[in-house]
């Protein structure tokens, strides 16, 4: 018998089906109109969802590329030849399903992706993790990893809560992100009596890749990724990353496969003003360039802009509680990205990329001639490395640009010595801070994909969703999300979601759990 389907290895993962309805709008007079405002991932994925159905779609996006946080552009070194920046690294994981269903509407085989091999993470002064030998299926990946790791001593796991550290396990989403509201990843850690050295696994690897610091990132949300990532999904915790830069590999041709729908795709251009009250029920967006006028709307824009909007729009279907809780949104700290073109190779053994802790602000370091093509060309060229630093979640503490960069230079250094001596024949220096805060705040007053006006669908990664999804997922995610609710309104069939499971893996573990509880009670 021939196995159904799944977008992975898991057997497990989650199918959530589309509504039925029609395959295809007319092609007439009465064919559905929608403008994407941002193009971003959730943007595209919000397009690509609506004109695969027929859906007349303009998508505006601000910046000359499409990919938003994500995306690429050209950069002229000083000899003259080109090479590309971007917003840093990013680690394209085996669980995004949706992201990689995405992709595979230009790559069907992803063969634009290739894997890491290992995702080591060294704290300062003391050990090294790595992930390369542990089983990617729970829960023999979590006993595996414990027994083979520095940062797990026998006196360490003495010192954890037997009963608070079945939350990791004992999950339920959406429920699980309510059940911590109000608690920060960094208390969780502190409840569950946490090792001190494990804690810059879970806080490193996933907190501060929220851009945010661990006082300020949700625990329901630390415990959704503890369960997507490893206790939860057997597609394990290595990932795979474009083999050039995002531009080459995704967002142009998915902007060529958008046009080929019929999408107009508009960048380099910047929306300033929505009107929902026209009489006429239609929307109204004013941008840069002039007015554009559809019957919905997708509002994927980075947070701040998406605030800056709705505030400054009323809707003929107003609701104060909904735009109170949208305005109650904030964004997560400043962060830097460093690229760096040197004029001698790193050494030989260096990873693609490494996760830091402990070293003043900087996080990991990549070698991007490890992976991209681009960088691998220059590299071969120059007999030379690219190499980035990243820096998230900005303190005050640490100062202004000039102080940052001089302890990331440092800190490079101290990792890599080789790096040392090295000199900078070119450099790009990125610093952002309009990266959502997935804080402490209840999780049911994060705004959602639906809004009171129907004519209106937010997408993003700062939008809440109820699957245990985050990132460049949730961006997909949602994006999908928003275009199903407007299918469902023209009666045209939904798409398929898949995510890892949204229950607990070990329900066996679990009831034998409170077996043990009632007998010794």
């Amino acid at each position: 018998m021939r196995r159904a389907w799944i977008p992975g290895r898991d057997v497990r993962a989650e199918r959530h089906p589309g509504h039925a309805g029609l395959a295809k709008a007319p092609h007439d007079g009465a064919r559905p109109t929608a403008l994407v405002l941002g193009g971003g991932i959730a943007g595209i994925a919000a397009a690509v969802g609506l004109a695969e159905r027929g859906v007349g779609v303009t998508l505006v996006e601000r910046e000359a590329q499409l990919g938003g946080r994500v995306r690429a552009w050209p950069v002229e070194q000083a000899d003259g030849s080109t090479t590309t920046m971007s917003r840093g690294f990013h680690a394209f994981f085996r669980q995004y399903y949706n992201l990689r269903a995405l992709l595979r509407r230009v790559d069907p085989a992803l063969e634009g992706l290739t894997p890491v091999y290992d995702y080591p993470l060294v704290l300062a002064g003391g050990h090294r993790d790595s992930f390369a030998k542990v089983p990617k299926t729970p829960p023999l990946n979590m006993a595996a990893f414990v027994a083979q790791s520095p940062s797990f001593k026998a006196s360490d796991l003495a010192n954890i809560d037997k009963v608070k550290v079945w939350e990791l396990l004992d999950v339920d989403f959406p429920r699980t992100f309510s059940d911590h509201d109000g608690e920060s990843a960094a208390e969780f850690l502190d409840r569950l009596g946490f090792p001190d050295a494990a804690r810059h696994l879970a806080l490193e690897v996933f907190a501060r890749s929220f851009f945010a610091s661990p006082d300020e990132f949700s625990a329901g949300e630390l415990v959704g990724m503890f369960h997507s990532y490893f206790l939860g999904s057997s597609e394990g915790l290595l990932f795979d990353v474009p083999v050039d830069d995002y531009d080459t590999v995704f967002w142009a041709p998915l902007a060529r496969y958008l046009e080929r729908l019929g999408v107009e795709v508009r960048t380099g251009e910047s929306v300033e003003a929505l009107d929902l009250t026209s009489g006429d029920g239609q929307v109204r967006v004013t941008t840069d360039a002039g007015g554009l006028t559809a019957d919905t709307v997708v509002l994927a824009t980075d947070l701040r802009t998406t605030r800056r909007l709705v505030e400054a729009t009323e809707s003929t279907t107003d609701d104060a509680e909904w735009r109170s809780r949208l305005l109650e949104t904030t964004n997560a700290p400043r962060f830097a990205v460093w690229r760096l073109w040197l004029d001698r190779r790193v050494d030989a053994d260096r990873p693609p990329f490494l996760g830091t802790s402990g070293y003043g602000p900087m996080d990991n370091i990549t070698v991007l001639e490890r992976f991209e093509a681009g960088a691998r060309r220059w590299s071969d060229d120059h007999d030379a490395s690219v190499v980035e630093v990243h820096a998230y979640a900005l303190q005050p503490e640490d100062g202004d640009d000039e102080q940052v960069r001089a302890t990331l230079r440092a800190e490079l250094a101290r990792v890599y010595p080789e790096t040392a001596d090295a000199q900078v024949v070119a450099d790009e220096w990125l610093v952002e801070d309009d990266c959502p805060l997935v804080g402490t705040s209840p999780w049911l007053r994060r705004p959602e994909v639906g809004t009171p006006d129907p004519r209106l669908v937010l997408a993003g990664d700062g939008i809440r969703c109820d699957y245990p999804v985050a990132l460049m997922e949730r961006a997909a995610t949602t994006g999908l999300l928003a275009a199903n609710t407007l299918l469902g309104r023209w009666g045209l069939a939904g798409h398929d979601l898949w995510t890892v499971p949204t229950s607990t893996r070990q329900p066996r573990l679990l009831g034998a759990r409170t077996l043990l509880e009632r007998v010794g009670s």
